[in-house]
């Protein structure tokens, strides 16, 4: 059996969908809860990184000293042992930072389904993908120069570096990616989401994303699959 290492930020946060692709392609998740203290295991028993989104800033290591830790284990995996890696939002951001680029806060800011653009490209990591693509963002921080040696394989009109891939074994989304109909019902359960959202984007308005969202499931769902399976694919975990 294949082991896929889950870094977690917060309670109730899950790899979402890919959850029913580890279980479809043999994958035994162990998920690490740096929020709670638990520490990162030894990386070499592990086939696979999938690293989650969160409401911290990779900039808040003194508020979180744990990032730290996590940074270091991801450069690690993706800079010296080459392996399999996937991350969403701040995965996508702390990807991008433990190797050298540049995160800061967006001007704007996206929460809601927005359009990205993913320009054709021989990277295997986004093969088989049209240009244009409904996904589902919620981040206020952004990554603003890429990582040295790292490719930007999709943008956003609001922020420029929505897809980034390390050679053909790392890759990450600014936008969620992991996101289905169960993600959206944690979400909608979740303690004080709704007012985080609103708080951004006005009174009523989660309602307005919940269908929107619901109305794009197909699409999200088929763009984010095939991020997947490429990436499985071209480090040949799956064959």
């Amino acid at each position: 059996m294949k082991s896929v290492l889950i870094l977690q930020h917060v309670d109730r946060d899950s790899p979402g969908k890919y959850l029913e692709s580890f279980a479809r392609d043999g994958f035994v998740p162990t998920t690490v809860r740096l929020w709670a203290g638990e520490e990162v295991p030894h990386l070499a028993s592990h086939d696979l990184m999938f690293v989650l989104g969160g409401p911290q800033d990779v900039w808040e290591e003194d508020k979180y000293p744990w990032l730290r830790m996590e940074k270091q284990a991801i450069k690690e995996w993706v800079a010296e042992r080459a392996k399999p890696y996937f991350g969403v939002c701040l995965g996508h951001q702390l990807l991008a930072d433990s190797l050298g680029g540049k995160v800061g806060l967006s001007d704007v800011g996206e929460h809601g389904v927005f359009n990205i653009n993913i320009p054709h490209n021989p990277n295997p990591l986004v093969a088989g993908l049209s240009e244009c693509h409904k996904v589902v963002q919620w981040h206020t921080a952004e990554v603003s120069d890429a990582p040295p040696g790292a490719q930007v394989l999709g943008s956003s009109e609001v922020s420029p570096i929505q897809v980034l891939a390390v050679g053909e074994h790392a890759l990450s989304t600014q936008f969620h990616s992991e996101c289905g109909a169960q993600s959206l019902m944690a979400w909608t359960q979740t303690p004080g989401y709704i007012d985080l959202f609103e708080a951004h984007k006005g009174k009523g308005s989660y309602k307005k994303f919940l269908r929107q969202a619901y109305s794009a499931m197909s699409e999200i769902n088929t763009t984010s699959e095939r991020l997947y399976d490429n990436l499985v694919s071209a480090t040949k975990l799956v064959v």
